[in-house]
C-alpha cells in the first residue's frame, strides 16, 4: 500500500479527514421503527510518540446488553438530540471527555444493527494530551487505537455464516479483534476518512452474541 496519506495527530491530518469526508456522500438509513443511537470516532494524540489513534472501550461487565465487549463510545439519541449532541454527550459520560461543537468533523453512513438500531457515527478531533475518567457504570477502560493498527494488512476478516448472505466483518487490534457493529464503523473510518475511498459497510453482517 503507497503511503500517501498523514498518519501524524497534527493538523495536516485534521486537513486530510475533513477534507475525505466532504467528500464522501454520506448514506443515512430510513429509520424504520428502529431505536436511534450515534457514536463518536475520536481522534486523539496516541500515547506516545506523535502518531494518530481513535478511542476505543471495553464495556462495563455489569451491562445488561453487550458487556465486556469493544465499543466506541455511544449510546442511545434523546428526544430533541441530534447524533452530534448525542456523540459529545457520551463522550463526556462513558470517558470523561468534554468537548465543544468545534471538534466535530463529519459522518459516516448509518449502521442498521441485528439488535434493532440505526446508528450514526460522527467523527470527532479529540486534540491533544488527552486524559480519560472511565464512568465504572459503562465503561471498564478506554483504549487509543494506533491508525497504524487499523491499516493493517490483514484487515478486515470476513467470516461466511450459514443464516446470511453477506460475510461477518472482523478488525484485528493487537492480538485480539473487535467485530461488527464497532468494527464495520471503525473500518469505514478507515477507507473513507483515511484512505479517501468510497466504501460501503452496511452491508456487512455481525456475529451471533451482537444479535442480541
Amino acid at each position: 500500500m503507497k503511503k500517501d496519506y498523514p498518519l501524524t495527530f497534527n493538523q495536516k491530518l485534521r486537513q486530510h479527514i475533513y477534507h475525505n469526508i466532504q467528500q464522501f456522500d454520506v448514506k443515512p438509513q430510513k429509520n424504520l421503527g428502529l431505536k436511534h443511537a450515534a457514536v463518536a470516532i475520536t481522534i486523539v494524540e496516541a500515547d506516545k510518540g506523535n502518531d494518530a489513534a481513535i478511542i476505543l472501550t471495553l464495556r462495563s461487565s455489569r451491562l445488561k446488553n453487550h458487556s465486556g465487549q469493544w465499543a466506541l463510545p455511544g449510546g442511545r439519541i434523546d428526544q430533541g438530540e441530534t447524533p452530534e449532541q448525542t456523540a459529545l454527550r457520551e463522550l463526556s459520560e462513558e470517558v470523561g471527555l468534554t468537548l465543544t461543537r468545534d471538534t466535530l468533523i463529519g459522518r459516516l453512513d448509518d449502521y442498521i444493527t441485528r439488535s434493532g438500531y440505526a446508528i450514526t457515527p460522527v467523527i470527532v478531533w479529540g486534540g491533544k494530551n488527552t486524559e480519560f475518567i472511565p464512568n465504572p457504570a459503562e465503561v471498564n477502560s478506554v483504549h487509543r487505537i494506533h491508525f497504524k493498527e487499523l491499516l493493517r494488512t490483514d484487515s478486515p476478516i470476513l467470516e461466511n455464516i450459514p443464516e446470511s448472505s453477506h460475510p461477518v466483518l472482523y478488525m484485528p487490534i493487537g492480538l485480539s479483534w473487535i467485530a461488527a457493529p464497532t468494527a464495520a464503523m471503525v473500518y469505514q473510518f478507515r477507507e473513507v476518512a483515511i484512505l479517501g475511498k468510497q466504501t460501503r459497510v452496511v452491508h456487512f453482517e455481525q456475529p451471533y452474541f451482537a444479535w442480541k
